[in-house]
């Protein structure tokens, strides 16, 4: 993986700061970007030169949130709320997991889509199906994408087929489960995955919040995504001040471990500031939010009070796995927000928004998501120009004009993780 990558280069160092380079030299020596040159350093000449002159550069994306079970109904069925969603659709879809031809079929689709698509690393939920959870994992190292994926735990509020037996059944099967994963594949980890707390009895999470300690892996789940949901979760746990507070108390809710919690549309100043102080990541989710009619996430709060930060899909809540949507909606919603929620809040830039799918969500996963020197090298290459134009543009209008025309759907060539070229149109 020693290699040099000639090209036209965009990418960020930290999130107002958008870094172009026209006919650019990454250095690659075991994976890792060397840094950009203008020309070739002396020490590297005998390196070989990958030429993609004239195409665009990119980091891959970085998707922090997405429910791989969940592709086999995206874009249907977004009439209803998140609760009412989750009870006549999701649920019964997730259902179908015990059975493992079907979940062969349906996780090969997914996982082929996603070895096609601009993300490079991504966080997700499978279901309660232990057998099933391990034929996700195997489709997902068989990518080439770097991925953490979470066997559901859920032991109340929903049908019985895609409940644990019991919260001393659901963490026995976790523990075994991450026992025989977590250092089978050289891509593909496990995650903890407490559903959200509608799901989880008390019991429960305090199980998991004791694995989460002794196995030290990152944990993932929902928060504060919907005003029903919230208030669920208030009746439950009458005797929490917010939503996060369940969390916490059972140590699923940041330091000392890596933890991403999806939405955060509606926490409260408590729960923002606990997030800050343990260094929990917001996975934002504006396709999802806006579908089900959730509400917009006040992102730019987040951002200027220094919380770690992403996006992510949210596969079925929302349509589609492409993170350039994300960027886009982000950015857009941040805009209604301005106009209807607070004038005061200032919207997205396309720097922030690009940002947010790569070197923010990036940062989960450790140097990732820059061509700085150090960084990993995980790289998309597009032919922006299979969509013309009249006139000549910029590197930065080449790259905001590719997402905002969705030209991930349409222009990847090339496509690399941790340095390794894994895809080639």
């Amino acid at each position: 993986m020693n290699y040099i990558i000639k090209g036209d280069f965009a990418y960020n160092r930290n999130k107002d700061q958008l870094i172009t380079v026209k006919d650019g030299y990454l250095v690659c020596v075991d994976g890792i970007s060397q840094g950009i040159f203008e020309e070739i350093p002396s020490q590297f000449q005998e390196l070989q030169v990958i030429d993609y002159t004239n195409k665009l550069i990119i980091p891959g994306m970085i998707d922090l949130h997405t429910h791989a079970p969940q592709y086999a109904f995206r874009g249907m069925y977004m009439d209803e709320e998140l609760m009412d969603w989750l009870n006549k659709y999701t649920f019964l879809e997730e259902a179908k997991y015990y059975d493992l031809e079907y979940a062969e079929r349906a996780y090969s689709m997914f996982a082929n889509e996603l070895k096609k698509s601009a993300t490079t690393r991504v966080v997700m939920f499978a279901t309660v199906h232990v057998d099933a959870t391990k034929v996700l994992m195997n489709q997902m190292e068989h990518t080439g994408l770097i991925s953490y994926v979470g066997k559901v735990n859920m032991d109340r509020n929903a049908p019985s087929a895609i409940l644990d037996e019991s919260a001393s059944a659901s963490a026995y099967e976790t523990e075994c489960w991450i026992n025989e994963t977590k250092d089978k594949f050289k891509r593909t980890h496990p995650i903890l995955t407490p559903r959200f707390i509608p799901c989880c009895s008390d019991e429960l999470l305090e199980e998991l919040g004791e694995i989460a300690s002794a196995q030290d892996i990152p944990v993932q789940s929902h928060l504060s995504e919907n005003p029903g949901e919230v208030e669920l979760v208030a009746r439950l746990m009458p005797d929490t001040k917010f939503y996060g507070e369940g969390y916490d108390r059972y140590n699923l809710f940041g330091r000392p471990r890596k933890t991403i919690m999806a939405h955060c549309v509606y926490s409260a100043d408590e729960e923002v500031q606990l997030m800050r102080d343990n260094g929990v990541y917001v996975a934002h989710c504006p396709s999802s939010n806006m579908n089900l009619r959730s509400g917009i996430a006040p992102i730019r709060r987040y951002i200027d009070m220094g919380l770690n930060m992403g996006l992510g899909s949210d596969v079925a809540a929302g349509e589609s796995e492409s993170i350039f949507g994300e960027i886009k909606k982000a950015i857009e919603v941040s805009k209604l927000y301005k106009r209807y929620v607070d004038n005061d809040a200032k919207p997205l830039t396309f720097a922030e928004g690009f940002w947010l799918a790569t070197l923010a969500g990036g940062s989960f996963f450790g140097q990732v998501g820059s061509f700085d020197s150090g960084y990993q090298v995980d790289m998309v290459v597009l032919a922006d120009e299979l969509e013309p134009h009249p006139q000549p543009l910029n590197i930065a209008e080449r790259l905001e004009r590719s997402v905002y025309l969705g030209l991930d759907r349409t222009s990847i060539v090339a496509k690399y993780v941790a340095g390794e070229k894994i895809y080639e149109k």
